[in-house]
């Protein structure tokens, strides 16, 4: 019986019912959104859900949350579908302390790179920048690769597959594939 141990990113995995800081000091993850609901309590009102968050959705701070406005606009409806990546920022503080926290370093669905002043403390302002996620990075992205790919026979999808990244075919799986593509 061998386990496997080419990501072992799961084993990191802090008890909590959300996607933490410390689960992304391996590195970034993009993710695609599923659904957007409120609840949370006073500080995390949005419930942003995505592909494999595994019962661990993403409660955006204020300030991400201000960006995900701007950017995507208001209408949480509008926002499934569309992919962000997300970081963690060690240096983010919580009563004083560095603790780290999760930001957004990449928006799909905008037309390009967007700057915003937010507020870092009282009375200062921090630039934060966005940069535009190139849909096909994403798994709606790979997604649209194996469609294309199967109209061209077995071969040609077998070789698109071999092609995307490992963190989307672990999100697409046999059970996450189109109907188009089993046949």
């Amino acid at each position: 019986m061998s386990m496997n141990i080419s990501d072992l990113r799961d084993t990191i995995v802090p008890k909590s019912d959300q996607l933490n800081a410390e689960q992304l000091l391996a590195g970034p993850i993009t993710v695609t959104v599923t659904d957007v609901r409120r609840g949370g309590g006073e500080e995390q009102p949005v419930i942003v859900h995505y592909d494999g968050e595994g019962g661990r959705p993403y409660k955006p701070c204020k300030s991400m949350r201000k960006i995900l406005v701007f950017a995507w606009g208001p209408d949480g409806r509008e926002w499934i579908g569309r992919s962000m990546t997300l970081y963690n920022r060690p240096d983010v503080k919580f009563g004083g302390e560095e603790v780290g926290g999760i930001r957004i370093s990449h928006l799909s669905h905008i037309p390009r790179d967007i700057a915003v002043a937010l507020t870092a403390t009282r009375g200062r302002k921090e630039k934060t920048r966005i940069e535009r996620l190139d849909e096909t990075e994403t798994v709606d992205g790979s997604r649209s690769r194996l469609q294309a790919a199967a109209r061209g026979g077995m071969a040609n999808l077998q070789s698109t597959w071999a092609a995307i990244p490992a963190a989307h075919k672990r999100v697409i799986g046999p059970q996450g594939c189109p109907e188009d593509l089993k046949q």
